[in-house]
Protein backbone atom coordinates (compact mmCIF):
# COMPACT_ATOMS: atom_id res chain seq x y z
CA UNK A 1 0.00 0.00 0.00
CA UNK A 2 1.24 3.46 -0.93
CA UNK A 3 0.40 6.58 1.03
CA UNK A 4 -0.87 9.01 -1.61
CA UNK A 5 -0.41 11.90 0.82
CA UNK A 6 3.31 11.61 0.06
CA UNK A 7 2.77 12.55 -3.57
CA UNK A 8 3.80 16.11 -4.48
CA UNK A 9 0.98 18.64 -4.82
CA UNK A 10 2.18 20.58 -7.84
CA UNK A 11 -0.32 23.40 -7.47
CA UNK A 12 0.48 24.04 -3.81
CA UNK A 13 4.17 24.03 -4.64
CA UNK A 14 3.46 26.71 -7.23
CA UNK A 15 1.57 28.82 -4.72
CA UNK A 16 4.52 28.59 -2.35
CA UNK A 17 6.79 29.76 -5.15
CA UNK A 18 4.78 32.97 -5.56
CA UNK A 19 1.88 32.36 -7.93
CA UNK A 20 -0.72 35.09 -7.56
CA UNK A 21 -3.96 33.54 -6.30
CA UNK A 22 -6.56 35.24 -4.11
CA UNK A 23 -9.57 33.82 -2.27
CA UNK A 24 -12.52 36.14 -2.86
CA UNK A 25 -14.18 35.04 0.37
CA UNK A 26 -11.32 36.56 2.35
CA UNK A 27 -10.67 39.81 0.48
CA UNK A 28 -10.90 41.47 -2.91
CA UNK A 29 -9.34 44.70 -4.16
CA UNK A 30 -11.81 47.39 -5.14
CA UNK A 31 -10.52 47.51 -8.71
CA UNK A 32 -7.93 45.80 -10.89
CA UNK A 33 -6.78 46.30 -14.47
CA UNK A 34 -5.37 43.85 -16.99
CA UNK A 35 -5.10 43.16 -20.69
CA UNK A 36 -7.51 40.20 -20.67
CA UNK A 37 -9.96 38.99 -18.02
CA UNK A 38 -11.07 35.37 -18.41
CA UNK A 39 -14.26 34.31 -16.66
CA UNK A 40 -13.92 30.63 -15.69
CA UNK A 41 -11.01 28.22 -15.40
CA UNK A 42 -12.31 25.15 -17.26
CA UNK A 43 -11.41 23.70 -20.65
CA UNK A 44 -11.86 26.86 -22.73
CA UNK A 45 -10.50 29.21 -20.08
CA UNK A 46 -7.39 27.15 -19.34
CA UNK A 47 -6.35 26.80 -22.96
CA UNK A 48 -7.00 30.51 -23.54
CA UNK A 49 -5.03 31.56 -20.45
CA UNK A 50 -1.94 29.62 -21.48
CA UNK A 51 -1.94 30.97 -25.03
CA UNK A 52 -2.56 34.60 -24.04
CA UNK A 53 0.16 34.58 -21.39
CA UNK A 54 2.54 33.07 -23.95
CA UNK A 55 1.79 36.15 -26.06
CA UNK A 56 2.96 38.34 -23.17
CA UNK A 57 -0.50 39.60 -22.19
CA UNK A 58 -1.47 40.44 -18.61
CA UNK A 59 -4.18 37.88 -17.81
CA UNK A 60 -6.61 37.62 -14.90
CA UNK A 61 -8.70 34.48 -14.23
CA UNK A 62 -12.02 34.80 -12.39
CA UNK A 63 -13.38 31.55 -10.92
CA UNK A 64 -16.64 31.15 -9.00
CA UNK A 65 -15.67 27.83 -7.41
CA UNK A 66 -13.11 27.01 -4.72
CA UNK A 67 -9.48 26.05 -5.17
CA UNK A 68 -8.98 22.36 -4.43
CA UNK A 69 -5.79 20.53 -5.37
CA UNK A 70 -4.56 16.94 -5.39
CA UNK A 71 -3.97 16.97 -1.61
CA UNK A 72 -7.70 17.62 -1.15
CA UNK A 73 -8.88 14.79 -3.43
CA UNK A 74 -9.62 11.84 -1.16
CA UNK A 75 -11.98 9.72 -3.30
CA UNK A 76 -14.98 10.61 -1.13
CA UNK A 77 -18.16 11.39 -3.05
CA UNK A 78 -19.65 13.36 -0.17
CA UNK A 79 -16.83 15.90 -0.21
CA UNK A 80 -16.24 15.95 -3.97
CA UNK A 81 -19.82 16.69 -4.94
CA UNK A 82 -20.14 19.47 -2.35
CA UNK A 83 -16.87 21.17 -3.27
CA UNK A 84 -16.25 20.50 -6.96
CA UNK A 85 -19.68 20.51 -8.65
CA UNK A 86 -22.27 23.11 -9.59
CA UNK A 87 -24.99 23.21 -6.92
CA UNK A 88 -23.29 20.34 -5.06
CA UNK A 89 -24.01 17.99 -7.99
CA UNK A 90 -27.74 18.73 -7.61
CA UNK A 91 -28.11 21.04 -10.62
CA UNK A 92 -31.18 20.06 -12.63
CA UNK A 93 -33.24 21.33 -15.52
CA UNK A 94 -35.97 23.84 -14.64
CA UNK A 95 -38.64 21.14 -14.41
CA UNK A 96 -36.27 18.91 -12.37
CA UNK A 97 -36.60 16.20 -15.01
CA UNK A 98 -32.88 16.03 -15.93
CA UNK A 99 -29.91 15.99 -13.57
CA UNK A 100 -26.92 18.02 -14.83
CA UNK A 101 -23.36 17.42 -13.65
CA UNK A 102 -20.95 20.34 -14.16
CA UNK A 103 -17.73 21.33 -12.44
CA UNK A 104 -17.42 24.35 -10.16
CA UNK A 105 -13.81 24.69 -9.01
CA UNK A 106 -10.46 25.87 -10.28
CA UNK A 107 -10.05 23.75 -13.41
CA UNK A 108 -13.81 23.45 -13.92
CA UNK A 109 -15.32 20.27 -15.28
CA UNK A 110 -11.87 19.09 -16.46
CA UNK A 111 -11.12 18.30 -12.80
CA UNK A 112 -14.07 15.95 -12.37
CA UNK A 113 -14.80 14.52 -15.83
CA UNK A 114 -14.07 10.92 -16.80
CA UNK A 115 -11.23 11.83 -19.24
CA UNK A 116 -12.91 10.68 -22.49
CA UNK A 117 -11.39 12.72 -25.33
CA UNK A 118 -12.92 12.71 -28.83
CA UNK A 119 -12.45 15.10 -31.73
CA UNK A 120 -15.61 16.75 -33.07
CA UNK A 121 -17.16 14.17 -35.45
CA UNK A 122 -16.92 15.02 -39.17
CA UNK A 123 -20.70 14.90 -39.70
CA UNK A 124 -21.17 17.43 -36.89
CA UNK A 125 -18.67 19.82 -38.46
CA UNK A 126 -20.36 19.37 -41.86
CA UNK A 127 -23.75 20.19 -40.33
CA UNK A 128 -22.33 23.41 -38.87
CA UNK A 129 -20.89 24.35 -42.24
CA UNK A 130 -24.18 23.71 -44.01
CA UNK A 131 -26.60 25.23 -41.48
CA UNK A 132 -24.73 27.91 -39.50
CA UNK A 133 -22.44 29.54 -42.03
CA UNK A 134 -19.31 28.17 -40.36
CA UNK A 135 -17.53 27.52 -43.64
CA UNK A 136 -14.06 27.20 -42.11
CA UNK A 137 -14.58 24.41 -39.55
CA UNK A 138 -13.94 21.36 -41.74
CA UNK A 139 -12.09 18.25 -40.62
CA UNK A 140 -8.81 19.28 -42.30
CA UNK A 141 -9.05 22.85 -41.00
CA UNK A 142 -9.59 21.77 -37.40
CA UNK A 143 -7.15 18.83 -37.36
CA UNK A 144 -4.02 20.85 -36.44
CA UNK A 145 -5.81 22.55 -33.53
CA UNK A 146 -6.98 19.21 -32.15
CA UNK A 147 -3.54 17.71 -32.66
CA UNK A 148 -1.87 20.48 -30.67
CA UNK A 149 -4.37 20.06 -27.82
CA UNK A 150 -3.91 16.27 -27.83
CA UNK A 151 -0.15 16.67 -27.61
CA UNK A 152 -0.36 19.30 -24.85
CA UNK A 153 -2.74 17.20 -22.73
CA UNK A 154 -1.32 13.75 -23.51
CA UNK A 155 -4.47 12.43 -25.16
CA UNK A 156 -4.02 8.83 -26.33
CA UNK A 157 -5.95 5.57 -26.47
CA UNK A 158 -6.26 3.90 -23.07
CA UNK A 159 -3.57 1.25 -23.04
CA UNK A 160 -4.58 -0.57 -19.89
CA UNK A 161 -6.98 -3.48 -19.61
CA UNK A 162 -10.54 -2.13 -19.49
CA UNK A 163 -12.33 -2.89 -16.25
CA UNK A 164 -15.20 -5.39 -16.38
CA UNK A 165 -17.75 -2.58 -16.48
CA UNK A 166 -16.33 -1.44 -19.82
CA UNK A 167 -15.20 -4.80 -21.18
CA UNK A 168 -18.76 -6.16 -21.05
CA UNK A 169 -19.87 -3.36 -23.39
CA UNK A 170 -17.28 -4.54 -25.92
CA UNK A 171 -18.09 -8.22 -25.35
CA UNK A 172 -21.82 -7.78 -25.92
CA UNK A 173 -21.37 -5.43 -28.87
CA UNK A 174 -18.96 -7.74 -30.67
CA UNK A 175 -21.27 -10.73 -30.20
CA UNK A 176 -23.97 -8.71 -31.97
CA UNK A 177 -21.62 -7.57 -34.73
CA UNK A 178 -21.59 -4.00 -33.44
CA UNK A 179 -18.34 -2.06 -33.50
CA UNK A 180 -16.73 -1.06 -30.19
CA UNK A 181 -13.47 0.83 -29.77
CA UNK A 182 -11.04 2.02 -27.11
CA UNK A 183 -11.56 5.57 -25.77
CA UNK A 184 -8.74 8.15 -25.95
CA UNK A 185 -8.06 9.67 -22.53
CA UNK A 186 -6.12 12.75 -21.34
CA UNK A 187 -3.97 11.04 -18.72
CA UNK A 188 -0.30 10.53 -17.89
CA UNK A 189 0.87 7.85 -15.47
CA UNK A 190 -2.68 6.80 -14.54
CA UNK A 191 -2.97 4.72 -11.36
CA UNK A 192 -6.29 3.23 -12.54
CA UNK A 193 -8.00 4.21 -9.28
CA UNK A 194 -11.40 4.90 -10.86
CA UNK A 195 -12.08 8.12 -8.92
CA UNK A 196 -11.77 10.56 -11.83
CA UNK A 197 -15.13 12.11 -10.98
CA UNK A 198 -13.87 13.15 -7.54
CA UNK A 199 -10.63 14.80 -8.62
CA UNK A 200 -7.41 12.93 -9.40
CA UNK A 201 -5.29 12.51 -6.23
CA UNK A 202 -2.23 11.46 -8.24
CA UNK A 203 -2.30 14.32 -10.79
CA UNK A 204 -2.49 11.79 -13.63
CA UNK A 205 -5.51 13.41 -15.25
CA UNK A 206 -4.23 16.23 -17.45
CA UNK A 207 -6.88 18.71 -16.37
CA UNK A 208 -6.52 22.48 -16.55
CA UNK A 209 -5.69 22.39 -12.82
CA UNK A 210 -2.27 20.84 -13.44
CA UNK A 211 -1.50 21.89 -17.04
CA UNK A 212 -2.52 25.21 -18.57
CA UNK A 213 -3.49 27.14 -15.44
CA UNK A 214 -0.14 26.49 -13.72
CA UNK A 215 1.63 27.52 -16.94
CA UNK A 216 -0.36 30.76 -17.01
CA UNK A 217 0.23 31.50 -13.32
CA UNK A 218 3.95 30.79 -13.66
CA UNK A 219 3.99 33.36 -16.48
CA UNK A 220 2.41 36.01 -14.23
CA UNK A 221 -1.34 35.52 -14.63
CA UNK A 222 -3.48 36.29 -11.57
CA UNK A 223 -6.20 33.97 -10.23
CA UNK A 224 -9.21 35.05 -8.18
CA UNK A 225 -11.21 32.06 -6.96
CA UNK A 226 -14.46 31.98 -4.97
CA UNK A 227 -15.10 35.13 -7.00
CA UNK A 228 -18.32 35.32 -8.98
CA UNK A 229 -18.60 37.39 -12.16
CA UNK A 230 -21.92 39.14 -11.54
CA UNK A 231 -22.33 41.42 -14.54
CA UNK A 232 -20.66 43.45 -17.24
CA UNK A 233 -21.03 47.18 -17.55
CA UNK A 234 -21.60 47.90 -21.24
CA UNK A 235 -21.39 51.25 -22.98
CA UNK A 236 -20.84 52.28 -26.60
CA UNK A 237 -20.55 48.71 -27.86
CA UNK A 238 -17.83 47.82 -25.35
CA UNK A 239 -17.56 46.12 -21.99
CA UNK A 240 -16.24 48.88 -19.75
CA UNK A 241 -15.91 46.76 -16.61
CA UNK A 242 -16.79 43.41 -15.04
CA UNK A 243 -18.30 43.53 -11.55
CA UNK A 244 -17.33 40.58 -9.32
CA UNK A 245 -18.23 39.50 -5.80
CA UNK A 246 -16.44 37.26 -3.34
CA UNK A 247 -18.46 34.21 -2.31
CA UNK A 248 -18.39 31.35 0.16
CA UNK A 249 -17.98 27.78 -1.04
CA UNK A 250 -21.75 27.32 -0.81
CA UNK A 251 -22.30 30.22 -3.21
CA UNK A 252 -23.51 32.80 -0.69
CA UNK A 253 -22.01 36.29 -0.89
CA UNK A 254 -19.09 36.70 1.49
CA UNK A 255 -19.80 40.42 1.93
CA UNK A 256 -21.27 43.41 0.12
CA UNK A 257 -17.87 44.34 -1.30
CA UNK A 258 -17.36 44.06 -5.04
CA UNK A 259 -14.35 44.16 -7.34
CA UNK A 260 -14.33 45.91 -10.72
CA UNK A 261 -12.16 44.36 -13.38
CA UNK A 262 -11.18 46.76 -16.15
CA UNK A 263 -9.68 44.93 -19.12
CA UNK A 264 -8.96 45.63 -22.75
CA UNK A 265 -10.68 42.36 -23.65
CA UNK A 266 -12.89 39.86 -21.81
CA UNK A 267 -13.20 36.13 -22.50
CA UNK A 268 -16.37 34.50 -21.17
CA UNK A 269 -15.60 30.85 -20.45
CA UNK A 270 -17.88 29.91 -17.58
CA UNK A 271 -19.40 26.96 -19.41
CA UNK A 272 -22.72 26.54 -21.13
CA UNK A 273 -25.51 27.67 -18.75
CA UNK A 274 -23.27 30.05 -16.77
CA UNK A 275 -21.84 31.93 -19.76
CA UNK A 276 -25.19 32.86 -21.36
CA UNK A 277 -26.53 33.63 -17.86
CA UNK A 278 -23.74 36.16 -17.25
CA UNK A 279 -24.48 37.89 -20.54
CA UNK A 280 -28.20 37.89 -19.76
CA UNK A 281 -27.63 39.38 -16.29
CA UNK A 282 -25.57 42.07 -17.97
CA UNK A 283 -28.33 42.87 -20.49
CA UNK A 284 -25.97 42.13 -23.36
CA UNK A 285 -27.29 43.10 -26.80
CA UNK A 286 -29.35 40.28 -28.30
CA UNK A 287 -31.05 41.75 -31.37
CA UNK A 288 -32.05 38.39 -32.83
CA UNK A 289 -33.17 36.67 -29.61
CA UNK A 290 -30.46 33.99 -29.76
CA UNK A 291 -28.76 34.33 -26.36
CA UNK A 292 -29.38 31.31 -24.13
CA UNK A 293 -31.24 29.45 -26.89
CA UNK A 294 -30.07 26.19 -28.48
CA UNK A 295 -28.58 24.85 -25.24
CA UNK A 296 -27.92 21.12 -25.54
CA UNK A 297 -27.36 18.32 -23.06
CA UNK A 298 -26.69 15.00 -24.76
CA UNK A 299 -29.62 13.71 -22.63
CA UNK A 300 -28.48 10.38 -21.21
CA UNK A 301 -30.37 7.11 -20.80
CA UNK A 302 -29.03 4.42 -18.43
CA UNK A 303 -29.30 0.64 -18.21
CA UNK A 304 -27.89 -1.60 -15.47
CA UNK A 305 -27.35 -5.35 -15.63
CA UNK A 306 -26.54 -8.06 -13.08
CA UNK A 307 -23.94 -10.72 -13.89
CA UNK A 308 -22.87 -13.95 -12.24
CA UNK A 309 -19.32 -12.68 -11.79
CA UNK A 310 -18.27 -9.67 -9.72
CA UNK A 311 -18.00 -6.48 -11.78
CA UNK A 312 -16.90 -3.93 -9.15
CA UNK A 313 -17.71 -1.01 -11.44
CA UNK A 314 -16.26 1.48 -8.97
CA UNK A 315 -12.68 0.35 -9.73
CA UNK A 316 -10.49 1.15 -12.72
CA UNK A 317 -10.67 3.71 -15.51
CA UNK A 318 -14.28 4.91 -15.60
CA UNK A 319 -14.63 4.97 -19.39
CA UNK A 320 -12.39 3.08 -21.78
CA UNK A 321 -14.73 1.45 -24.37
CA UNK A 322 -17.41 3.03 -26.58
CA UNK A 323 -19.60 2.29 -29.58
CA UNK A 324 -20.72 4.77 -32.21
CA UNK A 325 -22.76 2.19 -34.12
CA UNK A 326 -26.05 3.90 -33.34
CA UNK A 327 -24.75 7.33 -34.37
CA UNK A 328 -24.12 6.23 -37.93
CA UNK A 329 -27.03 3.94 -38.77
CA UNK A 330 -29.33 6.78 -39.82
CA UNK A 331 -28.98 10.30 -41.27
CA UNK A 332 -27.69 12.87 -38.77
CA UNK A 333 -31.03 14.74 -38.97
CA UNK A 334 -33.15 11.56 -38.98
CA UNK A 335 -34.11 9.49 -35.95
CA UNK A 336 -32.06 10.40 -32.90
CA UNK A 337 -28.61 8.81 -32.79
CA UNK A 338 -26.73 7.93 -29.62
CA UNK A 339 -23.26 7.02 -28.42
CA UNK A 340 -22.84 4.08 -26.02
CA UNK A 341 -20.40 4.12 -23.11
CA UNK A 342 -20.11 2.69 -19.59
CA UNK A 343 -20.96 4.51 -16.35
CA UNK A 344 -18.64 4.27 -13.33
CA UNK A 345 -20.49 2.93 -10.30
CA UNK A 346 -19.54 4.76 -7.13
CA UNK A 347 -22.19 4.20 -4.45
CA UNK A 348 -23.68 7.71 -4.30
CA UNK A 349 -24.04 7.99 -8.06
CA UNK A 350 -25.27 4.40 -8.34
CA UNK A 351 -27.97 5.01 -5.74
CA UNK A 352 -29.49 7.58 -8.11
CA UNK A 353 -29.02 5.61 -11.33
CA UNK A 354 -30.53 2.37 -10.01
CA UNK A 355 -33.77 4.20 -9.25
CA UNK A 356 -36.22 3.34 -6.50
CA UNK A 357 -36.27 4.10 -2.78
CA UNK A 358 -36.51 2.12 0.44
CA UNK A 359 -36.83 -1.63 0.01
CA UNK A 360 -36.79 -1.36 -3.79
CA UNK A 361 -33.44 0.41 -3.77
CA UNK A 362 -32.12 -1.96 -1.10
CA UNK A 363 -33.01 -4.94 -3.27
CA UNK A 364 -31.22 -3.43 -6.25
CA UNK A 365 -28.19 -2.52 -4.16
CA UNK A 366 -27.92 -6.12 -2.99
CA UNK A 367 -26.59 -6.85 -6.49
CA UNK A 368 -24.16 -3.89 -6.39
CA UNK A 369 -20.82 -5.76 -6.74
CA UNK A 370 -22.22 -7.77 -9.66
CA UNK A 371 -23.84 -4.83 -11.48
CA UNK A 372 -22.65 -3.29 -14.75
CA UNK A 373 -24.06 -0.04 -16.13
CA UNK A 374 -24.19 1.49 -19.59
CA UNK A 375 -25.22 4.91 -20.82
CA UNK A 376 -26.41 6.32 -24.11
CA UNK A 377 -25.61 9.93 -25.09
CA UNK A 378 -28.43 11.34 -27.25
CA UNK A 379 -27.19 13.54 -30.11
CA UNK A 380 -29.54 16.53 -29.79
CA UNK A 381 -29.55 19.63 -31.98
CA UNK A 382 -29.84 18.15 -35.47
CA UNK A 383 -33.62 17.85 -35.75
CA UNK A 384 -36.41 20.43 -35.24
CA UNK A 385 -37.83 18.31 -32.42
CA UNK A 386 -34.50 18.35 -30.55
CA UNK A 387 -33.75 22.06 -30.80
CA UNK A 388 -32.30 22.27 -27.30
CA UNK A 389 -33.32 24.22 -24.24
CA UNK A 390 -33.09 27.83 -23.13
CA UNK A 391 -31.02 29.38 -20.34
CA UNK A 392 -33.17 31.77 -18.33
CA UNK A 393 -32.61 33.73 -15.13
CA UNK A 394 -34.21 33.13 -11.75
CA UNK A 395 -35.34 36.15 -9.72
CA UNK A 396 -31.96 36.27 -7.95
CA UNK A 397 -30.08 36.26 -11.27
CA UNK A 398 -28.96 32.66 -11.01
CA UNK A 399 -29.32 30.52 -14.14
CA UNK A 400 -31.98 27.98 -14.95
CA UNK A 401 -32.12 25.71 -18.00
CA UNK A 402 -35.55 25.08 -19.45
CA UNK A 403 -35.11 21.85 -21.45
CA UNK A 404 -38.05 19.76 -22.66
CA UNK A 405 -37.74 16.03 -23.32
CA UNK A 406 -39.78 15.93 -26.52
CA UNK A 407 -41.44 12.79 -27.91
CA UNK A 408 -38.68 12.67 -30.53
CA UNK A 409 -35.99 12.59 -27.82
CA UNK A 410 -37.92 10.08 -25.73
CA UNK A 411 -38.27 7.83 -28.76
CA UNK A 412 -34.49 7.92 -28.93
CA UNK A 413 -34.39 6.94 -25.25
CA UNK A 414 -36.58 3.90 -25.94
CA UNK A 415 -34.34 2.79 -28.81
CA UNK A 416 -31.26 3.27 -26.65
CA UNK A 417 -32.72 1.28 -23.74
CA UNK A 418 -33.43 -1.55 -26.18
CA UNK A 419 -29.90 -1.41 -27.64
CA UNK A 420 -28.25 -1.44 -24.22
CA UNK A 421 -30.39 -4.30 -22.91
CA UNK A 422 -29.65 -6.42 -25.97
CA UNK A 423 -25.91 -5.81 -25.61
CA UNK A 424 -25.99 -6.61 -21.90
CA UNK A 425 -27.83 -9.90 -22.42
CA UNK A 426 -25.45 -10.78 -25.27
CA UNK A 427 -22.58 -10.25 -22.81
CA UNK A 428 -24.12 -12.78 -20.41
CA UNK A 429 -26.29 -10.69 -18.09
CA UNK A 430 -28.63 -12.60 -15.77
CA UNK A 431 -30.95 -9.61 -15.39
CA UNK A 432 -31.25 -6.14 -16.95
CA UNK A 433 -32.83 -3.04 -15.34
CA UNK A 434 -33.44 -0.01 -17.60
CA UNK A 435 -33.65 3.35 -15.79
CA UNK A 436 -37.40 3.94 -15.98
CA UNK A 437 -40.07 4.18 -13.32
CA UNK A 438 -41.97 1.25 -14.86
CA UNK A 439 -38.89 -0.94 -15.11
CA UNK A 440 -38.30 -4.18 -13.31
CA UNK A 441 -35.50 -6.70 -13.62
CA UNK A 442 -35.93 -8.47 -16.95
CA UNK A 443 -34.59 -12.03 -17.07
CA UNK A 444 -34.33 -12.45 -20.85
CA UNK A 445 -33.85 -10.30 -23.93
CA UNK A 446 -37.32 -11.18 -25.19
CA UNK A 447 -38.85 -10.13 -21.88
CA UNK A 448 -36.86 -6.88 -21.91
CA UNK A 449 -37.84 -6.15 -25.50
CA UNK A 450 -41.54 -6.49 -24.71
CA UNK A 451 -41.24 -4.58 -21.44
CA UNK A 452 -39.32 -1.61 -22.86
CA UNK A 453 -41.69 -1.42 -25.84
CA UNK A 454 -44.57 -0.98 -23.37
CA UNK A 455 -42.89 1.75 -21.27
CA UNK A 456 -44.77 5.03 -20.95
CA UNK A 457 -42.03 7.28 -22.34
CA UNK A 458 -42.68 10.57 -20.57
CA UNK A 459 -40.56 13.02 -18.58
CA UNK A 460 -40.12 12.00 -14.92
CA UNK A 461 -41.02 8.41 -15.84
CA UNK A 462 -37.86 8.15 -17.93
CA UNK A 463 -34.60 8.54 -16.03
CA UNK A 464 -32.48 11.24 -17.66
CA UNK A 465 -29.19 12.90 -16.84
CA UNK A 466 -26.42 14.88 -18.48
CA UNK A 467 -22.78 15.72 -17.94
CA UNK A 468 -22.36 17.57 -21.24
CA UNK A 469 -23.80 21.06 -21.60
CA UNK A 470 -23.27 22.83 -24.93
CA UNK A 471 -24.66 25.87 -26.74
CA UNK A 472 -26.40 29.02 -25.54
CA UNK A 473 -23.84 31.40 -27.11
CA UNK A 474 -23.44 29.56 -30.38
CA UNK A 475 -21.25 30.59 -33.29
CA UNK A 476 -22.76 31.76 -36.56
CA UNK A 477 -21.51 32.99 -39.91
CA UNK A 478 -23.52 36.18 -39.47
CA UNK A 479 -25.27 37.87 -36.55
CA UNK A 480 -28.62 36.30 -37.45
CA UNK A 481 -27.12 32.83 -37.15
CA UNK A 482 -25.20 33.12 -33.91
CA UNK A 483 -24.39 35.02 -30.72
CA UNK A 484 -20.68 35.05 -31.53
CA UNK A 485 -18.68 35.24 -34.72
CA UNK A 486 -16.71 32.26 -36.07
CA UNK A 487 -13.67 33.68 -34.24
CA UNK A 488 -15.52 33.68 -30.90
CA UNK A 489 -16.01 37.44 -30.66
CA UNK A 490 -19.47 38.63 -29.67
CA UNK A 491 -21.28 40.02 -32.70
CA UNK A 492 -22.35 43.25 -30.96
CA UNK A 493 -19.61 43.76 -28.32
CA UNK A 494 -16.19 43.99 -29.87
CA UNK A 495 -14.11 43.40 -26.72
CA UNK A 496 -15.96 40.31 -25.47
CA UNK A 497 -15.32 36.79 -26.74
CA UNK A 498 -16.71 33.40 -25.69
CA UNK A 499 -14.39 30.37 -25.49
CA UNK A 500 -16.22 27.36 -24.06
CA UNK A 501 -18.80 24.71 -24.92
CA UNK A 502 -21.53 27.33 -25.20
CA UNK A 503 -20.27 28.30 -28.69
CA UNK A 504 -21.35 25.00 -30.29
CA UNK A 505 -24.46 25.30 -32.51
CA UNK A 506 -25.55 21.73 -31.74
CA UNK A 507 -24.43 19.01 -29.41
CA UNK A 508 -21.17 17.34 -30.43
CA UNK A 509 -22.30 13.71 -30.54
CA UNK A 510 -19.29 12.82 -28.37
CA UNK A 511 -17.88 13.79 -24.99
CA UNK A 512 -17.14 17.48 -25.63
CA UNK A 513 -13.93 18.26 -23.75
CA UNK A 514 -11.55 17.78 -26.69
CA UNK A 515 -13.90 19.77 -28.94
CA UNK A 516 -13.66 22.65 -26.43
CA UNK A 517 -9.88 22.30 -26.23
CA UNK A 518 -9.48 22.30 -30.02
CA UNK A 519 -11.81 25.18 -30.76
CA UNK A 520 -10.52 27.27 -27.86
CA UNK A 521 -6.97 26.64 -29.06
CA UNK A 522 -7.87 28.09 -32.44
CA UNK A 523 -9.89 31.03 -31.08
CA UNK A 524 -7.31 31.94 -28.44
CA UNK A 525 -4.46 31.81 -30.94
CA UNK A 526 -6.38 34.18 -33.22
CA UNK A 527 -7.20 36.45 -30.27
CA UNK A 528 -3.57 36.54 -29.14
CA UNK A 529 -2.55 37.66 -32.62
CA UNK A 530 -5.17 40.42 -32.65
CA UNK A 531 -4.28 41.72 -29.20
CA UNK A 532 -0.50 41.33 -29.19
CA UNK A 533 0.54 40.93 -32.81
CA UNK A 534 2.38 37.75 -31.82
CA UNK A 535 2.10 34.27 -33.27
CA UNK A 536 1.94 31.72 -30.44
CA UNK A 537 1.16 28.02 -30.28
CA UNK A 538 -0.27 25.80 -27.58
CA UNK A 539 2.19 23.01 -28.28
Amino acid sequence: DFDMSKLPDLFRQGLQSGWKASNGEQSLPEQITCDVAIIGTGAGAGITAEILTKAGLDVVLIEEGPLRTSSDFNQKESEAYANLYQESAARRSADKGISILQGRCVGGTTVINWTSSFRTPPDTLKFWQDHFGLTDVGVDTMAPWFEQAEKRLNVHNWEGQPNANNELLRTGAEKLGIGAKVIPRNIKGCWNLGSCGMGCPTNAKQSMLITTIPTALAAGARLFYQTRAEKFEFDKGLAQALVCQGIKVNGDAASDRTMKVKAKHYVVAGGAINSPALLKRSHAPDPHGLLGKRTFLHPVAFSSAVYEQRIEGWTGAPQSIYSDHFLHTQPIDGEMGYKLEATPMHPGLTAILLGGVGSTLAERFAHYPHTQMMLALMRDGFHPDAAGGEVKLNLDGSPSLDYVLTPYILNGFRKALLSMAEIQFAAGAKMVLPMHEQAQYFKTWEEAKQGIAAFDMKPYMTGAGSAHVMGGCHMGGDEKQGVVRPDGQHWQISNVSVHDGSIFPTSIGANPQLSIYGFSNRLATQLAKRLSGKDVQLA
